[in-house]
């Protein structure tokens, strides 16, 4: 599956990480004309990532397009991602009844079928030199700026020569460490654990979210007909839970409102899980490095965005640095600014009122207000997919006239069961 490369030869972009964020970045920059290094630390071409919601959310679907990758993944079986979700005001159900256009979708599908495929589809790229069982363990610096790594690889030693490093190698980024980004971390209140299930069947096969306050649950079908089932309880109840961890995981699921049937279910693999799994926000850039997916932001699993944005990133980054990364500019440092704004303007608000939620705390007075009135109304439940897909950013979600919907919706419900 590895091309033969030169590992002492030089390159226009160096990728440190060959998991979603990398590959998608790899397939774009090399399309422009730039030549890739794509490093990965392990040495088997099917690696992927185990901890995962396995859900790419709508907004990424435009990168999948670009990168060709949608039929690739009907073919496989993915699942275009729909969603319920259960609140204390019942179920909010964007798909139900409504006379508005159909909603836009992404998929679920297990990164053990989406990590191989799109690392597949990065190698037969012309451009692209997948390097495995290369594991970065330094940057080569020149007159304050990166212009290089070094890597632990099966032959010893060497140093890969770029314009650009991109740190693609997720939540403990190798990259972002030996650039000396600044980091900032928060503390997520509650642990999580998931297991993948056949014959787990879901109402209409919809993947749905549980709204505990604080508690959380989800189910999300994916390929083959496998179902992820995880749960995410506030951290007061670890102890306990590791006690016992598949009674306690099981105890969970069957008291979840409309739970589905996980005693008839066959689990097929081994329980997944994190005790501990902070928040980070990274700046994504350095001189002559770039971050992308978890490594320059990782959010709350819960909200099943990771992958997502590892796409949107990779394509934002491409669309800023491509010229420059080809020689056809010099100006890599205003490209860079350019893509670390494109990043904070589309993020930032997202990720702080993740970090906000993962203080493990039920709703404030804004999300009481807009969780009803989506559990009573059809337009607002389709108004809060959008921004739960990432489609619109918090501003669009919280605009006057959807809060003052979401009021209206609320009083007229209290006057009719008044």
């Amino acid at each position: 599956m590895t091309k033969p490369g030169s590992p002492g030869q030089d390159y226009d972009v160096v990728i440190s990480g060959s998991g979603l964020a990398g590959s998608a970045a790899a397939i774009l920059l090399a399309r422009r004309g730039v030549r890739v290094a794509l490093l990965e630390r392990r040495s088997d071409p099917e690696a992927y990532k185990v901890l995962c919601t396995h859900s790419i959310t709508a907004n990424a679907y435009p990168v999948l397009d670009a990168l060709g990758l949608v039929p690739a993944l009907e073919e496989a079986g993915a699942v275009r991602n729909d969603a319920r979700w259960h609140t204390r005001w019942g179920w909010i159900e964007p798909n139900g009844p409504s006379e508005g256009p159909e909603l836009p979708h992404g998929y679920n599908v297990r990164r053990s079928t989406l990590d191989p495929l799109i690392r597949s589809r990065a190698v037969e790229t012309p451009g692209v030199d997948l390097l495995l069982g290369h594991r970065v363990t330094g940057l080569v610096r020149e007159a304050g700026r990166t212009v290089g790594v070094r890597a632990s690889t099966p032959q010893g030693e060497c140093e890969i020569r770029a314009r650009l490093v991109v740190g693609a190698d997720g939540k403990d980024s190798a990259v972002a460490k030996f650039a000396e980004v600044p980091t900032k971390s928060y503390e997520n209140g509650r642990f999580g654990y998931l297991a993948h299930f056949r014959e787990l069947p879901l109402p209409g096969g919809i993947g749905q979210a549980w709204f505990l306050e604080p508690d959380m649950a989800y189910a999300f079908p994916n390929d083959d007909g496998v179902t992820v089932l995880a749960v995410l309880p506030d951290k007061k109840r670890l102890p306990a839970f590791k006690e016992d961890l598949e009674g306690s995981f099981l105890e969970f699921v069957r008291a979840l409102p409309e739970a589905p049937p996980i005693d008839s279910a066959e689990r097929v693999s081994k329980f997944i899980g994190t005790v501990d799994y902070p928040l980070h926000t990274r700046r994504p850039t350095a001189p002559g490095v770039a971050l992308i997916g978890d490594a320059a932001l990782t959010s709350d699993p819960l909200w099943g965005v990771g992958c997502g944005w590892a796409l949107q990133t990779a394509q934002w980054l491409t669309e800023a640095v491509a010229p420059v990364a080809t020689g056809l500019r010099e100006d890599l440092d205003a490209s860079l600014t350019a893509y670390a704004r494109t990043h904070r303007r589309r993020l930032t608000g997202h990720q702080q009122l993740a970090v906000d939620y993962a203080k493990s705390r039920p709703f404030k007075a804004m999300e009481r207000l807009m969780f009803a009135a989506a559990a009573r109304d059809t337009s607002m439940a389709r108004h809060m997919y959008m921004f739960a897909a990432r489609l619109i950013g918090p501003l669009g979600f919280l605009k006057p006239t959807a809060l003052a919907k979401a009021l209206v919706v609320n009083v007229r419900h209290r006057g009719a069961n008044s």
